[in-house]
């Protein structure tokens, strides 16, 4: 059994790194376990650049805690802020003692009512929570689950991008 450590102990990264090592390596037997460390960024990341530093910051503090694991993941949602707009995205980064792989999530545009919540300092999960009346959406359905009547979970949001950023561990001869 192959251990891969999260850098989170929310249960939708816990699940979506899962998930996409299933996905990908289908004939091997994995157990994922969370653990919180910091991400050594705001609280919501804005911008490709921090959100991608999260994710990275995450995987290595990981790393340093739990340096008996097969893989550590750090998974870093993050907003991009454009005129007038807001994307939602999220990076993942996923390491071996000896590789690294990365991939971004696709992005999708946030209402004009959440934006306003974030502009005002509040994380997107809470401005989330405010705008739909739910409670702790972060750690269900998120953003993409209440924007498309969980259509587009979060879970299901994360682990395309999971998957993407194991190709360099698949392929390892190309890479």
């Amino acid at each position: 059994m192959k251990k891969i450590i999260v850098a989170s102990k929310n249960p939708v990264k816990i699940q979506a790194a899962l998930q996409g090592f299933q996905e990908m390596f289908p004939s091997e037997v994995f157990e994922a376990e969370g653990i919180s460390v910091a991400s050594g960024v705001s609280d919501q990341p804005m911008g490709n650049a921090e959100t991608f530093l999260g994710a990275s910051n995450r995987v290595q503090a990981a790393q340093q805690a739990m340096p008996n694991a097969d893989y550590w993941i750090g998974i870093e949602g993050g907003n991009i802020a454009t005129e007038n707009a807001m994307e939602v995205m999220a990076w993942i980064v996923i390491r071996t003692a000896t590789r690294t792989g990365k991939a971004r999530t696709a992005g999708f545009f946030l209402p004009p009512r959440v934006i306003e919540l974030v502009e005002q300092g509040y994380e997107l999960g809470e401005a989330d929570d405010i705008v739909f009346g739910v409670a702790n959406s972060k750690q269900t359905g998120g953003s993409s689950g209440l924007l498309t009547d969980n259509v587009m979970t979060r879970l299901r949001f994360y682990v395309p991008a999971v998957i993407l950023a194991l190709i360099p561990f698949k392929k390892q001869e190309l890479y």
